[in-house]
């Protein structure tokens, strides 16, 4: 065993090591769409004085932070995105109706004088000598009070604590610190009250909450008249219980916030919806990978088995990162987490497809020699395939919004720990067995040392496929012509994160029809609501503004027909955010396509470029076609497909055209239709098994990820057929005719050196440069 090849085992053994650790003693942070729970998305605005910016809305932040631990939820997230925009993230929250109008109200707080107990039936008229509205409030216990005009505002108070005062015997207070200027309001407004006889309605001072009286404690009998209160700061005192004085203290200080704010998006996810989407992702993700690695097994033999291997590890070392890095895996993410377990073979069998035409291009060659030139033939492609599906993660992370960015740091990490797994673990674990002497003398155990019958069939039958490339490209044209017709026929069922309006599915204890729930649902009032069926006999209600009172008048009708009703899912988004999505959807697929066309025509030839971007809109327009024929939505999580698409194509058309490179530097006289046929036929075996590996996972997760996977893994499956078709039967063809109207030369074969001569090939390890 090399040098190399012990320090990959050791690296490998290492990370291995760490990452069982990690996945043993640590757990994954789930997202609320997998935990059960609300999501809002708040936008500030403007008010009359203050403007919505970093500042305001951070002030904002802690406001709402304060009145959301007041309702007791447990661990909620609070995050601020861009300028003006708070996410909150409420676990467990089904009936988000009481955050909703915790977290909306502006809540203006106030300290009033009381002028005295306000007759029962007063009428709240202006006074006839202000001409100012009378402020009629009940106070604590319900007696009515007459309050003066505000004297202090909420502003005005520095901090609110809550204390228990064992000393005095006095229980649990709240504790007031005022900022200097309201100080001395406070000590005047104190200082008036005291003038009143102890006991004495006026001898109270009334601190109101949204014209509610929170609390209108006594001055104290020892403060004398116009000498008030200390203006640095006060204490109420009563019969608070702790929770009661924290609640107080938490209402003061959190009470106005700096700017209004208005919920934009809010999504419901219930606790069951989550828990089946884990197990229907987890029994994916072990047939999809149990398929896959028999396939390569049987495909590949030993070298199979062995990057089987290296594929589990990769599910570790993945599952690993993504818990260590506290990466909130939502369900779009789970899915690019199971889906990057079937793209992950990739690297292995561009390896060993190039190791296969080493051994057959020279028969007696040692295996090792074999496999270390497959490495190192392979190492551009593999590179090349894996930065295209990192600028498609990139754009979704970027680009995205909520769990859609999940997918795309799913899909990155994934990315980086398939190229280790292929380039490390599984390189060292063949280089070990292909020095293993039994392994090298019985060349149909080892699964390279002979050429497929994939190959073998085509290398005999040699078609030649591109004598006339523009038909191709006039077959892909009605593909293309097909998918457009379906747009304009069909039209987009754009989903309601691109529309804006309230999308909720409910589940029944009764069975519902559509038309006995739409019946019903009009009678109710909701007659513009679009009723669907959903999962198994559930009922998907999609409307346009609907608040969450109106929701909740929703599920109260349902009810009467269906019994026991439970909301499974609720999705609200607001029309400017749904206008700023479909907005973001338009700008990532134009980025995503000037992204690979300028990656492409840096790393290849401008006519390559092209050709791998034609492929990449046929792909595009075909899978939208697709969805609009089939009246299937189309919203962020099919945009993740769509962009995942986009990397997949661009990833076959890379190898292909890598190949076409290499051999076209080698046989520079040798037509490019001839050249083009020799690589499509060389690259195919590669692109048949990855796209079975694919596959795979991707009908499992299509059978058993329920609705909420169904459509994402149809893109997908959808994406990768037509890629395949699209990376030789349209950018290839696309390529050969713009060649056509280029004069550049050939590529050149291969670099010097900077003295002139020709770099001398790579030694094989095992070979001790010794010759007779």
């Amino acid at each position: 065993m090399t040098r190399a090849t012990t320090v990959r085992a050791v690296l490998a053994a290492a990370v291995l090591l760490v990452s069982v650790f990690i996945s043993l003693t640590m757990s994954p942070r789930l997202g609320l769409d997998l935990q059960g729970g609300t999501r809002m998305v708040l936008q500030a605005k403007d008010s009359a004085t203050v403007e919505a910016d970093r500042e305001t809305t951070d002030r904002t932040l802690e406001v709402l932070r304060q009145r959301i631990d007041s309702l007791g939820v447990a661990e909620p997230v609070l995050t601020r995105s861009g300028e003006d925009r708070i996410i909150v993230e409420l676990p467990d929250v089904q009936d988000p109706r009481q955050a909703a109008a915790v977290i909306g109200r502006t809540a203006q707080l106030s300290f009033h004088e009381v002028l005295g107990a306000a007759p029962p039936g007063t009428d709240p008229a202006p006074k006839p000598e202000t001409g100012e509205k009378r402020l009629i409030l009940p106070d604590e216990q319900g007696t009515q009070l007459d309050l003066g005009p505000s004297r202090l505002s909420g502003a005005g108070v520095k901090d609110a604590s809550a204390s228990f005062e064992a000393q005095q015997a006095a229980g649990w207070t709240v504790k007031l610190d005022f900022h200097k200027d309201a100080g001395k309001d406070w000590t005047k407004l104190t200082g008036e009250a005291a003038c009143h006889p102890a006991g004495d309605e006026r001898r109270r001072v009334a601190i109101v909450l949204d014209e509610k009286v929170i609390s209108s404690p006594q001055v104290d009998p020892s403060v004398g008249c116009q000498a008030g209160l200390p203006s640095g700061g006060t204490q109420i005192t009563g019969s608070f219980s702790a929770k009661e004085a924290r609640d107080l203290a938490l209402l003061i200080k959190g009470g106005a916030l700096p700017v209004p704010v208005e919920i934009v998006e809010q999504r419901t996810v219930g606790p069951t919806l989550g828990a089946q989407a884990i197990d229907a992702s987890t029994q994916a993700a072990l047939i999809g990978a149990a398929a896959t690695a028999l396939f390569i097994t049987i495909v590949y033999r030993l070298f199979g088995a062995l990057a089987a291997v290296a594929l589990a590890a990769y599910g570790v070392i993945s599952y690993a990162a993504l818990v260590g890095l506290g990466v909130t895996l939502t369900l779009p993410g789970l899915a690019g987490f199971v889906l990057a377990i079937g793209m992950a073979v990739d690297a292995n069998v561009l390896v060993f497809e190039r190791a296969r035409e080493e051994c057959q291009a020279q028969p007696t060659r040692s295996l090792r020699s074999a496999l270390t030139t497959g490495f190192q033939k392979a190492f551009s492609a593999v590179a090349d395939s894996n930065i295209t599906t990192l600028l498609a993660a990139g754009l979704l992370f970027f680009l995205g919004s909520g769990p859609v960015k999940g997918f795309g740091v799913t899909l990155a990490i994934g990315v980086i720990a398939s190229m280790f797994s292929a380039l490390v673990i599984a390189r060292a674990l063949t280089e070990i067995a292909a020095v293993s002497r039994f392994v090298g003398d019985y060349r149909g155990v080892n699964g390279i040392a002979r050429p497929g019958s994939v190959r073998t069939w085509l290398t005999r039958k040699d078609p030649q496929l591109f004598r006339r490339p523009v038909r191709w490209l006039v077959v892909s044209t009605a593909l293309v012509a097909v998918a457009v017709a379906g747009i304009v026929v069909r039209g987009i069922d754009l989903g309601v994160e691109f529309t804006g309006g309230r999308l909720v599915e409910y589940s029944t204890s009764r069975p519902v029809d559509v038309e006995t729930a739409r019946s019903t649902l009009a009678a109710a009032g909701f007659g513009d609501a679009e009723i669907t069926t959903a999962g198994d006999g559930d009922i998907s209600v999609r409307t346009g503004k609907l608040d969450n009172d109106g929701e909740h008048a929703l599920r109260e009708a349902l009810a009467t027909e269906g019994g026991e009703t439970t909301k499974v899912r609720d999705e609200l988004i607001g029309p400017s955010l749904g206008d700023e999505l479909r907005r973001n959807a338009l700008i990532a697929l134009g980025v995503a396509v000037l992204v690979q066309l300028a990656y492409l025509a840096v790393r290849f030839r401008w006519t390559f470029a092209v050709g791998a971007v034609a492929g990449m809109a046929h792909d595009v327009i075909i899978v939208v076609g697709a969805f609009a024929w089939l009246g299937r939505p189309v919203d962020g999580i099919f945009l993740a497909a769509l962009l995942t698409v986009i990397g997949y194509s661009v990833n076959d058309s890379v190898v292909v055209f890598d190949r076409v490179r290499e051999l076209w530097g080698r046989n520079r006289k040798t037509p490019l239709a001839t050249i083009s046929d020799r690589a499509v036929l060389q690259t195919v075996p590669r692109t048949v098994n990855t796209g079975m590996g694919a596959l795979m996972i991707l009908v499992a997760l299509a059978v058993l990820g329920g609705d909420s996977l169904t459509d994402f893994a149809l893109a997908l499956l959808i994406g990768i057929v037509v890629g395949t078709w699209s990376s030789v039967f349209t950018a290839v063809p696309a390529a050969l005719v713009l060649e056509r109207t280029t004069s550049a030369p050939p590529p050149t074969p291969g670099k010097s050196s900077k003295s002139g001569r020709a770099r001398a090939p790579r030694r094989d390890p095992a070979d001790n440069g010794a010759r007779v």
